[in-house]
């Protein structure tokens, strides 16, 4: 399974694409850095997944049970969008028009790691994220999360 770390800024074009940046590229798997999934993030974002990461989750997302309502509601919402993208020969990704519209890019971005994906935010967005977020509030979020997983 791939892991990303760091943040890497990147430019869009007037057609909604973007270089992936040579960081990024050097953290995918061999044979696996042409192929991705992009799909609405859980914020106002989107989500990156190489295929090796993107299988996996497909995967379980197939095995539910259809007769769950709560099922078909989830898979409504989490692959409203989902594409399947390719490099082009320059090694540019291009993103989607509603993909686009739904996290609010215009032309700066940031691809964020977030483990086995990478979301991508517009780049003034994600920087006011950040502002508004106090050491004392990611203190608490850390301490929650990680007591919750038994690493605290």
């Amino acid at each position: 399974m791939t892991g990303f770390l760091g943040e890497f800024e990147a430019t869009l074009d007037p057609k909604g694409r973007f270089l992936l940046p040579a960081g990024v590229k050097k953290q995918l798997q061999e044979g696996e850095n042409t192929q991705f999934v992009i799909n609405r993030g859980f914020e106002k974002c989107l989500t990156l997944y190489p295929m090796s990461s993107w299988n996996p989750i497909f995967q379980k997302i197939s095995q539910l049970n259809d007769f769950d309502p709560k099922v078909r509601e989830f898979r409504r919402y989490f692959l409203n969008g989902a594409i399947a993208l390719e490099l082009d020969s320059a090694g540019r990704l291009l993103v989607p028009k509603n993909l686009m519209e739904h996290a609010g890019l215009e032309k700066d971005i940031v691809l964020v790691s977030a483990v086995n994906k990478m979301e991508i935010w517009d780049k003034t967005q994600y920087q006011k994220f950040f502002d508004t977020y106090s050491p004392e509030a990611f203190s608490s979020l850390a301490a929650s999360v990680m007591a919750q997983s038994g690493l605290s």
